[in-house]
């Protein structure tokens, strides 16, 4: 009976230790931020983590041109809307999704997940619900910290990924 309960306590020291472990691997590196805004009636919200420049060479450098990036730090970064979406020509109907880009030194892509809840930088193979191509520019200045916005605009919105001295946009109407 003794060693049944110095095992049972031993087992549940030992489960509780590993949850703090993968917790400590999961710990946000860098600050999150909810981008709000609601467009011809539709309430979206974009919510990332925002690393920071910090020196570093960002675009073909820390995110490689021409590969897949989770757009932002720690979870993958998530969109949710309640009303459906057009990019386009890529529908996207109310719900949550994950959000992606693939970016290129003169072009980048959006790319909508239909696969929500990843960490870290995986991107799952299969799960697109689509993909649209954004308009790239370069930034009035330099952008120390990853910034995405939704703007409200005459022709429905757009989504504005920022930083280093990129500015990546995806242009979309509520349907």
């Amino acid at each position: 009976m003794r060693n049944r309960l110095a095992l049972t306590v031993l087992a549940g020291l030992l489960v509780a230790g590993l949850g703090v472990t993968l917790d400590a691997q999961r710990q946000r590196a860098s600050p999150h931020e909810k981008a709000q805004a609601t467009v011809d009636g539709a309430n979206l919200s974009i919510e990332y983590g925002r690393p920071y420049v910090k020196g570093r060479k960002i675009f073909g450098g820390l995110v490689p041109f021409g590969q897949v990036w989770r757009t932002g730090a720690d979870e993958a970064t998530t969109l949710v809307t309640d009303k459906t979406l057009v990019f386009g020509t890529l529908t996207v109907p109310a719900g949550t999704y994950t959000l992606y880009t693939l970016p290129n030194e003169k072009e980048w892509t959006l790319i909508v997940s239909k696969k929500t809840g990843q960490w870290g930088a995986s991107y799952p193979e299969g799960e697109d619900l689509g993909r649209v191509p954004m308009k790239v520019s370069a930034t009035a200045g330099p952008v120390e910290q990853l910034t995405i916005k939704i703007a409200d605009t005459a022709a429905g919105g757009e989504v504005h990924i920022e930083w280093e001295s990129t500015r990546a946009v995806a242009t979309f109407v509520v349907k």
